[in-house]
């Protein structure tokens, strides 16, 4: 049911306001994106579970390898395209890295995927999404794999992928390839400190 609802202080609604309310960034889009995702959360009691129509939040996390060289994407069934790893946030999920960690486990077949704290990025976009559209609301994560990790295909893909940080595939996204300049980014930040 979507509307306004008092929500418990616990869960992945209540983290997801308190992550957007924190989330900072040097990119104003994503700035206002966070201001109207609080919005939406702050509508909708249920405003990160796939039933939210017309938009719910996501979590996705970019999968890169260990030396920072490569990053992992997945050709999604749905979409055509190559993505970063993600999904919809389940009920059972406490919070949104957490939720962007089991998307890209069971996405990537990857186990001990270190994720950043907090999101370095979010996109709005409109899929399809279980039979008719939607927007998703996606809060993006950076997921560094354990060095010599090895990815296994899921049922959940067409195809997976390690790509050059520099020589991603000719038609990526423009989302994907911003999240992959945000994630060397805030590498490069965290190198610097």
């Amino acid at each position: 049911m979507t509307g306004s609802l008092n929500v418990d202080h616990v869960g992945p609604h209540a983290d997801a306001l308190d992550v957007l309310r924190q989330f900072t960034s040097a990119d104003d889009r994503c700035t206002a994106l966070a201001s109207e995702f609080v919005h939406h959360l702050e509508l909708h009691g249920d405003g990160v579970l796939r039933e939210c129509r017309p938009a719910h939040v996501t979590a996705s996390a970019l999968v890169m390898s260990a030396d920072y060289g490569f990053v992992l994407l997945t050709l999604h069934p749905k979409v055509g395209r190559w993505l970063q790893t993600g999904g919809h946030v389940e009920a059972a999920d406490t919070s949104l890295r957490l939720a962007a960690l089991r998307e890209a486990t069971e996405e990537s077949g990857i186990q001990d995927l270190q994720v950043a704290g907090s999101p370095i990025m979010l996109d709005r976009h409109d899929v399809p999404c279980a039979g008719s559209p939607a927007t998703h609301l996606d809060v993006q994560y950076l997921a560094i794999a354990p060095k010599g990790a090895r990815a296994a295909i899921s049922e959940e893909s067409l195809d997976l992928r390690w790509f050059s940080v520099d020589r991603l595939p000719r038609d990526t996204d423009l989302s994907v390839t911003r999240l992959v300049q945000a994630a060397l980014d805030w590498l490069n930040m965290r190198q610097e400190r």
